[in-house]
C-alpha cells in the first residue's frame, strides 16, 4: 500500500506542490529507510528525526524497507518542514491513522525527538497555496495563528504527533487557530525633534509623498540618519494587499512571531559591511535579503560609499523591476523587492568636506574619490539628493518647530490620495501607480509640464544634466511636488524644484529660489 500526503517546496515566496508517498516493502527483515526525490541535507536528515520522534511517542518503525518519495523528483527539496508530512504518510502506511484521514490536507513542520512539532518558516505561503488547491493545512501550533491569515483555509495546528493522532481518532479534537493580532506599529520618532535642516525636511516630505529614492549628503552630526529614521512616520500604513505580500516574505524569513502582523511599513537598516547576498538574498536555501524584507517599505543605507561596489550595484536592477532573482544552476528564485531607497553619506572620508570649519585638507580630491565609490548608474536611480549642512548653535537654541510628523504625514496622505484617484480613473492598481512608479501613458497624461516647465526641462537636458532615466524621474518628481501643492497640472516651479533635487545643473536655481520666496514655510 502507498500512503500519500501533500506538502510544499518553497521557491521564493511561491509554494510549489510536493506529493509525499511512503511505501512499506517486504515482510520481516531489517528496517531500512530510503528517501528519494532530490532532497538536500536537511531533508535527508528527516529520516533520523522521524525515527526519533516515533520512538519519543512509543512507536517503532516496522521491520520492513521504508521508501519515501518526494514528487516531482526533479524539483529541489530544501528545509526541515518535510518532517511532518513524511511522518504522517508513514503513520498512514503503518495503519496508525487511516489513509483517508489525510485526504484534503497538506502538512508542514519540523519534528523534535520527543514528538513535538516545531515551527518552520513559510506557514503563510503554504496556507495560501493549500487554500488555492482546496486543501487544509496541518502546521505547528506556534505557526497556526500565522497560517490562519490565509483566509478560509482549514488549519490544524497540533503541538505534537500525539495530539494529531488523537485528533484523527476523535479522542481529542483540535480547535482551528485564530489569526494573530494586527498592530499599527510602534511609536515613531517625531520630526519636531529635528532642528534646522528645513530644506532636508522638505525633501523628506516629497520623498514620502511619491515613494522616491532619497540621498542625504552632509558632515557627521548634521541629522542625516535622524531624518531618515523619521520617514516611516510620514508613510501611509500598508494596504491589505501590501500587508499580505510583505507578510509572506517575512514568513519565509521566519520573522513573524505568533502570527502577529503590523501595518507599519518595513524599515530595514543593514550595516555597511553587509554582503551582496545579505542585501539581495541567497545562501544555501536562498533566503530573502534585506531588500526583500524591505518590500513595500524603506531600505536605509547609512554610510553609502562604505558598502562594497558589488553589493550596491546588485540593487540597481531591483530598483527598476521591483523584484530580485537569485539564479541557481538548475532554477531561479524570485523575491519581491519593491522598496524605497533612502541613503546617507559624508561628503568625503574625513566627513567634513571641502568648506567651512574643520574642512578636509585634501579637498576637492578627497570628495571626488569618496563619491566615486558610488557608480553613476546608481546615482541616476536616486531621485532626490540633498545636502545637510552642519547644524549651528543658533539652530540648537531655537525652540522646537511648530510642525512635526503629524502635520507632514497629513500632507503626504493628501498627495497619495490624489495619486490613488488618478490610478483609479486610469484603471490601474493604486499601489503600483504612485508617482515613483508612474510610466507610459499614465505618466504622459498627468506629469507632462506646461510650456514653461517643458522649456526648463529641455534646457536642463540639453546642458547634459539629464539621462533618459533622469528625464523620466524628474517628471515623476515634479508630479509629486505638484501633488503636495494640490495642483492639477505640473508647472515651471515644480520642474525647477525637481531639477534642483536631481542636481541636474544650476539652470533652474533662480526659478527654484523665486518659487521658494512665495512658498509659506513647510515646517
Amino acid at each position: 500500500m502507498v500512503a500519500r500526503v501533500t506538502t510544499f517546496a518553497f521557491e521564493g515566496v511561491e509554494a510549489r506542490r510536493v506529493d509525499v508517498e511512503v511505501q512499506l516493502v517486504g515482510s520481516a527483515g531489517p528496517t531500512t529507510f530510503t528517501l528519494v526525490g532530490l532532497p538536500d541535507k536537511a531533508v535527508a536528515e528527516s529520516r533520523e528525526r522521524v525515527r526519533g520522534a516515533f520512538a519519543g511517542i512509543g512507536l517503532a518503525l516496522p521491520p520492513q524497507r521504508i521508501i519515501a518519495s518526494l514528487a516531482p523528483a526533479d524539483l529541489p527539496k530544501e528545509g526541515s518542514h518535510f518532517d511532518l508530512p513524511i511522518a504522517l504518510a508513514l503513520m498512514a502506511a503503518m495503519g496508525v491513522i487511516g489513509p483517508s484521514d489525510l485526504e484534503g490536507w497538506a502538512a508542514i513542520g519540523e519534528l523534535g525527538l520527543d514528538g513535538r512539532i516545531a515551527a518552520t518558516g513559510g506557514a503563510l505561503p503554504a496556507a495560501v497555496a493549500a487554500s488555492s488547491l482546496g486543501l487544509g493545512l496541518i502546521c505547528p501550533e506556534t505557526s497556526g495563528a500565522e497560517a490562519a491569515w490565509a483566509g478560509d483555509a482549514n488549519i490544524l495546528a497540533p503541538r505534537s504527533l500525539i495530539g494529531l493522532i488523537n485528533h484523527f481518532k476523535g479522542t481529542q479534537v483540535l480547535r482551528a487557530p485564530e489569526p494573530g493580532p494586527v498592530s499599527a506599529g510602534g511609536a515613531v520618532p517625531d520630526l519636531r525633534e529635528v532642528k534646522g535642516q528645513e530644506s532636508a525636511k522638505r525633501a523628506l516630505e516629497v520623498a514620502a509623498a511619491g515613494g522616491h529614492n532619497l540621498l542625504f549628503i552632509g558632515p557627521p552630526g548634521s541629522g542625516k540618519s535622524m531624518m531618515a529614521q523619521r520617514l516611516p512616520g510620514l508613510l501611509p500604513p500598508l494596504t491589505p494587499p501590501e500587508l499580505l505580500e510583505t507578510s509572506m516574505v517575512w514568513s519565509m524569513a521566519g520573522l513573524i512571531e505568533r502570527g502577529a502582523l503590523t501595518r507599519a511599513r518595513p524599515f530595514r537598516s543593514p550595516h555597511h559591511s553587509a554582503s551582496m547576498a545579505a542585501l539581495t538574498g541567497g545562501g544555501m536555501r536562498a533566503r530573502p535579503g534585506e531588500a526583500s524584507l524591505a518590500h513595500n517599505g524603506v531600505l536605509f543605507l547609512d554610510e553609502l560609499p562604505e558598502y562594497s561596489a558589488q553589493a550596491l550595484d546588485s540593487l540597481r536592477a531591483p530598483l527598476e523591476t521591483g523584484e530580485i532573482v537569485v539564479a541557481r544552476a538548475n532554477h531561479h528564485i524570485r523575491y519581491p523587492a519593491r522598496f524605497q531607497l533612502v541613503a546617507a553619506m559624508n561628503p568625503c572620508r574625513c566627513g567634513m568636506g571641502g568648506a567651512g570649519r574643520g574642512a578636509c585638507g585634501k579637498a576637492p580630491r578627497c570628495q571626488v574619490d569618496y563619491q566615486n565609490r558610488i557608480s553613476g548608474p546608481m546615482f541616476d536611480r536616486i531621485d532626490l539628493t540633498v545636502e545637510t549642512p552642519p547644524v549651528t548653535a543658533a539652530d540648537m537654541a531655537l525652540p522646537r518647530p511648530a510642525e512635526g510628523t503629524a502635520e507632514a504625514a497629513a500632507r503626504v496622505a493628501a498627495a497619495r490620495a490624489m495619486q490613488a484617484e488618478r490610478a483609479q480613473a486610469a484603471g490601474l492598481d493604486p499601489v503600483a501607480a504612485i508617482n515613483a512608479r508612474a510610466d507610459g501613458d499614465h505618466l504622459d497624461r498627468y506629469a507632462t509640464p506646461d510650456e514653461a516647465g517643458r522649456a526648463l526641462l529641455m534646457k536642463a537636458g540639453e546642458a547634459g544634466g539629464l539621462t533618459a532615466r533622469g528625464w523620466t524621474r524628474t517628471l515623476r518628481l515634479a508630479r509629486t511636488i505638484a501633488d503636495l501643492d494640490g495642483a492639477d497640472g505640473v508647472s515651471r516651479r515644480h520642474v525647477a524644484e525637481a531639477l534642483i533635487y536631481r542636481r541636474a545643473g544650476l539652470a533652474a536655481q533662480g526659478d527654484f529660489e523665486r518659487c521658494q520666496a512665495h512658498r509659506s514655510p513647510t515646517f
